[in-house]
């Protein structure tokens, strides 16, 4: 199979992003975002304050990470970070997926997707530390502006939101504190 057609059969495979429903609404919503719509405003967060990255980041890598991490979920499915009875430690499955689904592309596209899937999986690169908090800071908007929105309705508390948020100083201490203020003006009100 020549590459182009390789390429159209992964973009044709991707368009399952937009049926993968999280848990969390669009703002000031009650509707749902899916995971391609998640993925879109990541890559937007990341053009908009990049300058606030605690370290110098490569942006066209980060948008990368931000586009391709939960293309995983076609296959895996979505897992709710702030499930209060549930673990978000479905890494083996994800990676299985992500084989499958970069697979489809040639080669060295494949590589390196997984290479940036896994990069910014594990969290350790200045890179990936963005990434991730863009990830983590994006449902801090959601439900500040719901009102709580699948915090409240979950019950989630507030001390397992601010662990489960706390990868936003890795990536940048100014952005996480602004989500630290809004976490606690949010809480006040519930």
């Amino acid at each position: 199979m020549n590459a182009l057609l390789q390429q159209i059969a992964f973009i044709k495979e991707i368009d399952k992003l937009k049926y993968i429903q999280r848990k969390t609404r669009l703002f000031n919503s009650e509707r749902y975002e899916n995971d391609a719509e998640h993925s879109w405003h990541l890559a937007m967060m990341v053009l908009v304050l990049a300058e606030h990255s605690n370290e110098e980041i490569d942006i066209l890598k980060v948008l990368k990470m931000v586009l391709i991490h939960d293309i995983v979920e076609i296959d895996s499915g979505d897992v709710f970070i702030f499930d209060t009875t549930k673990n978000h430690d479905n890494t083996a499955e994800e990676l299985k997926a992500a084989k499958r689904i970069f697979g489809i592309l040639p080669e060295v596209q494949a590589t390196e997707f997984i290479t940036l899937w896994l990069e910014f999986e594990e969290g350790k690169t200045n890179d990936a530390k963005f990434a991730k908090a863009m990830d983590r800071f994006e449902p801090i908007l959601q439900n500040t502006s719901n009102n709580g929105g699948t915090w409240k309705e979950y019950k989630v508390p507030k001390e397992k939101v601010i662990d489960k948020t706390k990868p936003v100083s890795f990536g940048s201490k100014a952005i996480w504190d602004y989500s630290l203020n809004e976490i606690e003006r949010l809480f006040k009100t519930l």
